[in-house]
């Protein structure tokens, strides 16, 4: 009979965000894949979780995602966990989930951490509709997406590394406008948490001051319908 594969969220900051059942998968999973073991490996401990860690990142993925199936196939329960948040969600996760998928292996998802909801949450923008584009392309497409992006409607989700933030908010004041609202939530679930909201002018002001670290996601409003009804004519 065959095994089943868990997704498996983790901790975004604080690890004792880490849920219940999360911690009796990874217990009872005869394989724990992780994207890094020595991250994971932190967790592991804190939980007193000995489970058998095995590498499987965005590098190796491609290579060992038939063997993991097979090994499924056979009748091993495997847990697959990222560094921090939902597996698949920027980060490694989708290959394996749907080769298992298209296998006809069970697939269970644990719902748990992710940057994403809590930062747009917490931004005070709308958020009923939204679209998540996690990382943007840091060379090919990335001018052409943007110009896409300018009409979106619905308010947008970006993840974005402390190095590139303010290069990605000038982009945004080009391309969005500097008037348009954001929220850049830094370092979520952690210690030193901080929600930055204003313009997009007012807050690249404020990052080109102040040094940005930690884990960034960026929160932008949506295009005024005004925009978006402007540029539907022009195209009749």
């Amino acid at each position: 009979m065959p095994g089943i594969l868990y997704i498996v969220p983790t901790p975004v900051g604080n690890l004792d965000d880490m849920t219940f059942r999360a911690v009796q998968v990874l217990n009872e999973a005869d394989l724990i894949l992780a994207e890094d073991t020595r991250t994971s490996s932190v967790l592991l401990h804190r939980y007193d979780i000995h489970g058998k860690l095995q590498s499987h990142h965005k590098f190796n993925e491609h290579q060992t995602v038939e063997l993991i199936k097979d090994r499924i196939l056979g009748g091993m329960n495997v847990a697959l966990i990222s560094d921090a948040g939902t597996p698949g969600i920027s980060d490694p996760g989708f290959l394996l989930a749907r080769t298992c998928a298209e296998e006809g292996i069970e697939v269970q998802t644990l719902p748990g951490a992710t940057a994403c909801i809590p930062a747009i949450v917490s931004s005070g923008l709308p958020c009923d509709r939204f679209c998540f584009e996690g990382f943007l392309p840091v060379k090919k497409g990335r001018q052409t997406l943007l110009q896409e992006l300018s009409s979106e409607p619905r308010t947008m989700v970006f993840y974005e590394s402390p190095y590139r933030l303010v290069k990605t908010l000038e982009q945004f004041c080009e391309y969005f406008g500097s008037d348009r609202r954001c929220s850049v939530a830094r370092e979520i679930s952690k210690v030193h948490e901080e929600h930055r909201r204003g313009t997009l002018g007012e807050v690249v002001k404020w990052f080109k001051e102040h040094e940005p670290k930690g884990e960034i996601v960026i929160v932008v409003a949506g295009a005024p319908r005004e925009k978006k009804h402007r540029k539907d004519k022009e195209t009749e």
